[in-house]
């Protein structure tokens, strides 16, 4: 990873974009793609896409997608006493809440504040003890009463998420909060770069990187910039539970291995066409693929895309991740990288002779 790429990741990962509240992230990521796109666009929401434009207009347009947004919470409630009432935007654990250091966006910048965490020898834990449910968690922000909290400009409806950044771990690894998944617009704006940079050779086929807004709530952005741009073929790239931590039953999760290389979901939303030819792919680039199975659904925006129209043949790539919805997610570098040569090699496959159809 050159150091421009790694500058840019590290300031992805630390800039807030929680749902509903994406757009600082999404300008960094707009401002990066622009040096490898030939347009950058975004709709009414802030989804935002970056365009390579094919060599052959026969070829069918290929759509990579990820998410932009990240959990966090919201401030719903304000008390007399100064205290913060705070709610989930989307899949926040708040079992691993208490004691943990949140920032506020409020209208006179940003405000720290801690989610409160009574003192063990204060608890009653005669009969065991249960974490607290989420409308018994409160923040408190220094302040002494309701008034201190506006006079530091902080209302109801103000988002939230916790400080933790991102950092190097281990040997070739990442943690920090919300990897998921803006680490999949990082390997989407690597792959456009990939398919630009240093005189490397266009596609046939135009490719456009989506980064959605809105993933984490029911892929409400993606629904709507799928129905905009109508590709002929899309892969989803987002993460998946590395279930080689201890206490993670196989039978149950199935099997993934974190740095094990990128993930490819068979069943249900995922085009089979689309499947056969990233694995055919993976194989000539000498990639290891892991395999998991989807007997519903994906839990993905593969959900949102394949429907609109007639119908986009779409299939999922998944970066291993441990500890999903946590402060302390990690990935490995290698599975980073080896899902950006399989996308760009998947872009290159694509000509004017393709249709992605099941033929009956």
């Amino acid at each position: 990873m050159d150091k421009n790429a790694e500058d840019f990741l590290f300031d992805l990962l630390r800039t807030p974009s929680p749902t509903g509240f994406e757009a600082p992230g999404q300008r960094k990521w707009a401002a990066y793609t622009r040096q490898f796109a030939d347009t950058v666009e975004s709709d009414a929401y802030g989804s935002v896409w970056a365009t390579v434009k094919g060599t052959d207009p026969a070829a069918p347009t290929l759509m990579l997608e990820a998410h932009a947004d990240e959990i966090g919470y919201i401030v719903r409630h304000i008390t007399d006493d100064g205290y913060l009432r705070i709610d989930r935007i989307g899949g926040s654990d708040w079992a691993a809440a208490r004691g943990r250091r949140l920032v506020i966006f409020g209208d006179r910048g940003e405000v720290r504040g801690v989610i409160g965490n009574t003192a063990i020898h204060l608890r009653d834990r005669r009969d065991g003890e249960k974490a607290p449910e989420q409308h018994e968690l409160y923040v408190d922000i220094g302040a002494s009463n309701a008034a201190d909290v506006q006079s530091m400009g902080i209302r109801v409806g103000h988002p939230a998420v916790y400080v933790d950044g991102p950092e190097r771990f281990g040997n070739n690894r990442l943690v920090g909060r919300a990897l998921d998944n803006r680490l999949g617009g990082f390997i989407i704006a690597e792959t456009i770069a990939a398919l630009t940079k240093g005189g490397a050779t266009r596609p046939a086929s135009t490719v456009i990187a989506l980064n959605a807004v809105q993933e984490e709530i029911g892929g409400h952005g993606a629904k709507m910039a799928a129905h905009r741009l109508r590709p002929d073929v899309c892969v989803v790239l987002d993460v998946t539970h590395a279930t080689d931590s201890p206490g993670i039953e196989h039978a149950r999760h199935g099997k993934i291995t974190l740095g094990g290389g990128p993930s490819i979901t068979h069943g249900t939303v995922n085009h089979p066409e689309v499947v056969k030819r990233l694995m055919s792919v993976a194989s000539n680039l000498g990639i290891g693929l892991q395999h998991e199975a989807s007997s519903r659904f994906t839990s993905t925006d593969t959900d949102s895309i394949f429907q609109i129209g007639d119908g986009i043949p779409s299939a999922l790539v998944s970066l291993p991740l441990r500890y999903m919805h946590s402060v302390v997610e990690v990935a490995d570098f290698g599975d980073v990288e080896k899902i950006i040569a399989l996308l760009a090699g998947f872009a290159r496959s694509i000509g004017a002779g393709d249709r992605f159809a099941v033929e009956i």
